[in-house]
């Protein structure tokens, strides 16, 4: 059986593409600490990949695969970061926004000066998650910065996905411990 085709996510994708990574991180460590409350986790998770979604979908580089059951979201290299605070304030509450805007400060300070791809978010709805699309869409942007001549970077506050990350070539080459332990890890440039 082979596996459905990798795709350029289009705005029209984003209700899916929003569902799916509201559930694959139902449980992840960021998500949860940013959004606690699990009657509000949906409403903000949505909002929050939504941000995401809306900031990247017109620079190409959201990859999905099986309709948007798994999507990867890259940001290629930029002049600066961008805080996420104007376009979120207005679906979050002080405190969540403080959260968001504590962890984006703490992650972004841990990044690399030199210019690289960033896989911001890699998730598949639970649906159909062991099927291998998620590797399948990562490498989609690991292949473009590749042909960039650069490396590519990404974070994670999941203990397990390290040593998911580290059988896919990834390498952790530094870490921040507050708000919550979160490695940065590299994939040098092939």
């Amino acid at each position: 059986m082979t596996a459905p085709e990798i795709t350029i996510a289009s705005p029209a994708d984003r209700d899916t593409v929003v569902g799916s990574l509201v559930a694959a991180f139902i449980k992840d460590p960021v998500l949860r600490h940013l959004f606690p409350d699990e009657e509000t986790y949906p409403r903000y998770a949505a909002a929050f990949f939504g941000h995401l979604f809306d900031k990247r979908v017109h620079k190409a580089t959201i990859w999905t695969i099986g309709g948007g059951a798994s999507v990867a979201i890259w940001e290629p290299p930029a002049a600066g970061h961008e805080s996420p605070e104007g376009d979120l304030a207005a679906h979050y509450p002080a405190e969540v926004l403080a959260r968001v805007q504590a962890y984006d400060e703490a992650v972004h300070a841990a990044l690399p000066a030199f210019p690289f791809w960033y896989l911001g978010v890699l998730g598949t709805h639970p649906d159909s998650a062991g099927r291998g699309w998620g590797r399948l869409v990562m490498r989609a942007g690991l292949d473009r910065a590749s042909a960039d001549g650069l490396p590519a970077i990404l974070e994670t506050s999941n203990p397990a996905n390290v040593e998911l990350y580290r059988r896919a070539g990834w390498e952790v080459v530094r870490s921040v411990s507050d708000p919550l332990p979160t490695w940065i890890m590299q994939q040098p440039t092939r």
